[in-house]
């Protein structure tokens, strides 16, 4: 929900990373499981869920200093759902389109939070 005085634009992302790792979850549903696709799902579960846990946090910072921490977190867990997406799809052919497609979410993210992060510097 939408705060009197939040910018359209921080709620923009907070819906964009919650539908993300909401895809994520029902993306890693449908793969078949076995000895090797388990850990990478979980990996790829946290890895991009956090991205938006992340972001929520950076908005509710105490600090300048917490909320650029933050977001560089936002940032490393979303190149690490890049990483284990392309895993999966080794591990998985047939889920590799459907991966490709979340990849691509994920390194738009990626750029936002370095734009992001680029701007706090200066």
């Amino acid at each position: 929900m939408v705060e009197i005085g939040e910018s359209k634009k921080s709620y923009d992302l907070e819906v964009r990373t919650s539908k993300f790792g909401g895809e994520v979850i029902l993306f890693c549903q449908k793969i078949p499981q076995d000895t090797i696709t388990r850990p990478l799902i979980s990996q790829l579960i946290r890895s991009a869920t956090s991205v938006g846990a992340n972001y929520m946090e950076a908005n509710a910072a105490s600090s300048q200093k917490d909320f650029k921490n933050k977001i560089h977190i936002c940032k490393k867990e979303a190149q690490e759902s890049k990483y284990w997406l392309h895993m999966i799809s080794i591990a998985c052919p047939e889920c590799a389109k459907d991966a490709r497609l979340l990849w691509k979410e994920t390194q738009e993210l990626t750029l936002i939070f370095g734009k992001i992060i680029s701007t706090l510097r200066g």
